[in-house]
């Protein structure tokens, strides 16, 4: 049967069409599966094994019994676009109209999705940092887009700044950024994210922000770019309620931009998912109303996961990148005499009973060649998990 090449493109954007064209699994796939087959701890896919806030809970609930079942309007509910545009304001000092310049959306995936089919014609082009959660390539491709690469330098997984200057030209039409940053854990300072403002300026292009991780961080504040000076006017800035609520599965999202690229955007979207998540909606609203301590609480726990696993892995003798914020610590085991970290990962269940992924599934050759022994762990995960995952990855270094 002939199939378009819509699909080809898409895989190959991900990277994952093999040598002889067909589609590989993604890694994230391989290695749940390995797990599930092992008994192994998953500490690859980045999802949380605890629920979410009760009243956030409560008010899907309330929701689905009272009747909100059916199709919600096609830009969001108008209580959760009020509630982001709220937190914007509540957490930002960002002022928007609730009509006009916010649309929610299946998830941040749909919202990336969405707009970068909207904004770009073939031949585009788009830069992102490298490594890049694998979505950006893929919808990249679909788009009929150029994807161009800034490397994020070790030990701290930041820019060169001179390098950025010189990839990002009049054919940019997108600048895509990412932070808090998966799968490296860096939060992209004032200096960088100005920088960034400055060449989207300069060159005519359009920012696009991934930040579902805002709110959890561990010391930097997360710098949303829209609150840039010059940088509102041209940015799309997008997140989500599922990693701040426990609640990845719920998949609602949101975006806030000018009305014009709004508008743009919503064309695309109501061809995707049309709508979603009609009794989640109302659910995140009241996630986005809860007091500060919800949100300082959940960083700090997340911040103590963080250190339960960092020490674990150092203790079994991995060298540990700082992590800044999200769900995700980086560890080199080319100490432990482990330099192919694709092939360590598929024996890490055995030698240890944890599943880990390859941050070369996050890059292209060049780069995971330069990053060939890196692995990226998930502490998303109750104590007790991360205390047995350490217990085992003790026997790497004994």
């Amino acid at each position: 049967m002939a199939v378009g090449g819509a699909w080809r493109r898409a895989a190959a954007g991900a990277g994952l069409l093999g040598a002889d064209g067909s589609v590989r699994p993604t890694i994230f796939a391989e290695m749940s599966a390995l797990a599930v087959r092992t008994g192994a701890i998953n500490l690859g896919q980045g999802f949380p094994d605890e629920d979410g806030p009760a009243a956030v809970l409560d008010a899907a609930v309330a929701a689905i019994r009272g009747g909100d079942n059916q199709y919600p309007p096609g830009p969001g509910i108008p209580a959760l676009r009020v509630a982001v545009a709220e937190h914007q304001r509540r957490f930002y000092g960002l002022e928007l109209d609730p009509d006009r310049e916010v649309l929610i959306t299946a998830g941040a995936t749909e919202a990336i999705a969405a707009t970068l089919l909207a904004l770009l014609e073939p031949g585009d082009e788009v830069v992102t940092f490298e490594p890049y959660y694998d979505e950006y390539g893929a919808v990249i491709a679909l788009a009929g887009g150029v994807h161009r690469t800034v490397p994020l330098q070790l030990p701290d997984f930041r820019p060169d700044l001179q390098r950025l200057r010189e990839t990002v030209s009049d054919r940019t039409r997108v600048i895509l950024v990412n932070t808090p940053h998966n799968p490296t854990g860096a939060v992209l300072d004032r200096e960088i994210l100005t920088e960034i403002v400055a060449l989207a300026d300069r060159h005519g292009a359009i920012i696009v922000t991934d930040e579902v991780y805002e709110h959890l961080t561990f010391g930097p504040a997360h710098i949303p770019i829209a609150t840039l000076p010059g940088a509102a006017e041209r940015t799309v800035t997008i997140s989500s309620g599922g990693k701040t609520f426990n609640t990845t599965g719920w998949k609602v999202g949101w975006l806030t931009a000018r009305p014009e690229l709004v508008t743009a955007i919503l064309a695309v979207k109501q061809f995707l998912t049309y709508v979603n998540g009609a009794p989640f909606q109302p659910a995140m609203a009241a996630g986005l109303a809860l007091p500060d301590d919800f949100f300082t609480g959940i960083a700090a726990a997340l911040q103590h996961k963080r250190d339960v696993l960092s020490a674990s892995l150092r203790a079994a003798g991995f060298a540990v990148a700082p992590s800044e914020g999200t769900y995700f610590v980086v560890a080199d085991a080319a100490p432990l005499g482990h330099p192919d970290a694709v092939e360590f990962c598929r024996r890490l269940p055995e030698l240890a009973g944890v599943v880990a992924v390859p941050l070369a599934a996050f890059c292209r050759d060049d780069y995971a060649r330069r990053t060939a022994s890196l692995v990226r762990f998930a502490f998303c995960k109750r104590v007790e998990v991360l205390d047995e995952a350490a217990r085992r990855l003790a026997a790497l270094g004994a």
